[in-house]
């Protein structure tokens, strides 16, 4: 093994979430609300923002700090109905991070519905925003699940991410 003080400062986090689609809720991906054709929302403990929580644990996942659920429990009212945008801050927010910069962000939504290519650009936007970073390091894509299991059958939106951090001087 290379000792860690050799290794460059690069850490790769992975982050996913799904979340049920429901009547009477908001659709939020990456902090951009979306208009559902059959007026669903997703279901969640917070806002159900499927994006941002996937980009929350890439980023956690890259400097081994956990998950969005050990930051913020479904089962501590503080984060009922919480702004997933704000739980992002949060974490972009702890020293940990604090000397780490975002290289990029790739994300993939995964829906049957609603079609989101013409969100594409507004939801890269408000993730540049939120990152505080230039928009050309941020990647979101859509795709389907071709009809097969509870995405593909409409019930479900998923959402991955990697992030990619640089920190000119990182600690192991």
């Amino acid at each position: 093994m290379t000792n860690n003080q050799q290794l460059p400062g690069l850490r790769i986090g992975q982050g996913q979430d799904i979340h049920r689609l429901v009547p009477g809720q908001r659709l939020l991906l990456g902090g951009v609300e979306i208009p559902h054709p059959q007026g669903l929302g997703l279901l969640g403990h917070s806002d159900a923002d499927v994006l941002i929580h996937a980009v929350i644990d890439a980023m956690l996942g890259a400097l081994a700090l956990g998950d969005i659920g050990h930051l913020f429990p479904d089962n501590d009212s503080a984060w009922q109905d919480a702004d997933s945008r704000l739980l992002l801050q949060k974490v972009l927010d702890l020293p940990a991070l604090r000397p780490w910069a975002l290289v990029n962000l790739d994300c993939t939504i995964t829906a049957e519905q609603p079609r989101l290519a013409s969100h594409i650009p507004a939801i890269r936007f408000s993730l540049a925003n939120l990152l505080q970073t230039d928009i050309c390091r941020i990647s979101v894509k859509a795709k389907t699940n071709e009809q097969l299991d509870a995405i593909g059958r409409g019930e479900a939106i998923a959402a991955t991410a990697i992030a990619l951090l640089w920190a000119p001087e990182a600690t192991p």
